[in-house]
C-alpha cells in the first residue's frame, strides 16, 4: 500500500509534468491534501483523530490480504455526477487510483514469484514500499487555510474536521522531513519487489490519473 511519501511524489510529478491547469486543478493545496485524505480516519497515518472510519469505507474496498480500492466507483459517485467537484475530492480519487494500481501489481508480482499471502508477504512488501518511498524526492506539504477547511467540511464521503485536517498536515510535514533526512540514493536492495515493479506501477497510476483528469477538462 503506498504511503504518503509515494502519494506526495505522485502529486509533484503531476504538477511537474502536466501542470495544474491542464488537469483542471484549481487549488493545488487542496488537491495535495486530497491525495492523503482517504487515510486520515483509518487510524494508521494520523493518530488520535476525532473518530475512526473503517478502511473498507474510506477506500471503497473489501477487507482482503491486498485490497483493491474501487477508484472507478468513487469517480462515478463523487465526480462524474457533479458539475462542480472540489480539488480535495479529485485528490482523494487519485489516492484510490494509486492504491488500486500498486496493490494490483503487488498481487500479480507475488503470485508470479510464488509468495503466498502470509507473514512473509506482509513484512516483505511493507518493507519494500517503505524503502521505495525513501528513494523519492519530495517537498510539498499541504497548509491549512480557509479554502482547504471549506473543502474538508464539504467533502462528499464524510466531513474532515478542522482538528483532524491540522493533524493530517502535521503528519504529512513529518513524513516529508523524514524522507529528506533519510533519503535513499540509487537502487535499493529490495526483499521481495523490485525497481522495475515500482517503475511500472508508478507509471500506470500516473497515466490513469492524467488520462481521466485531462478527459474531464476536455468535456467540461
Amino acid at each position: 500500500m503506498p504511503s504518503w511519501n509515494i502519494h506526495t511524489a505522485h502529486v509533484e510529478r503531476l504538477l511537474r509534468e502536466e501542470g495544474a491547469e491542464a488537469l483542471g486543478i484549481r487549488d493545488v493545496n487542496a488537491f495535495l491534501l486530497g491525495n492523503l485524505a482517504p487515510d486520515i480516519y483509518v487510524g494508521y497515518m494520523v493518530p488520535d483523530t476525532t473518530y475512526r472510519i473503517d478502511y473498507k469505507l474510506t477506500h471503497h474496498a473489501l477487507r482482503e490480504h491486498i485490497p483493491l480500492p474501487r477508484a472507478d466507483e468513487f469517480w462515478d459517485f463523487y465526480v462524474a455526477r457533479h458539475e462542480h467537484v472540489s480539488d480535495l475530492t479529485l485528490g482523494a480519487w487519485a489516492h484510490l487510483v494509486c492504491d488500486h494500481v500498486y496493490n494490483a501489481h503487488t498481487r500479480v508480482y507475488l503470485e508470479r514469484i510464488g509468495v503466498a499471502p502470509g507473514e512473509r508477504a506482509r513484512v516483505g512488501k511493507q518493507g519494500d514500499f517503505a524503502l521505495f518511498g525513501r528513494t523519492l524526492d519530495i517537498a510539498l506539504v499541504p497548509r491549512v487555510d480557509d479554502a482547504l477547511l471549506g473543502q474538508c467540511a464539504d467533502f462528499g464521503p464524510y466531513t474532515i474536521l478542522e482538528r483532524d485536517a491540522r493533524a493530517a498536515v502535521e503528519a504529512a510535514e513529518q513524513i516529508v522531513r523524514k524522507n529528506q533526512l533519510e533519503h535513499v540514493s540509487g537502487t535499493p536492495d529490495y526483499q521481495l519487489l523490485s525497481a522495475d515493479f515500482f517503475a511500472a506501477a508508478r507509471d500506470e497510476a500516473h497515466g490513469i490519473i492524467v488520462r481521466e483528469l485531462r478527459g474531464r477538462v476536455r468535456n467540461s
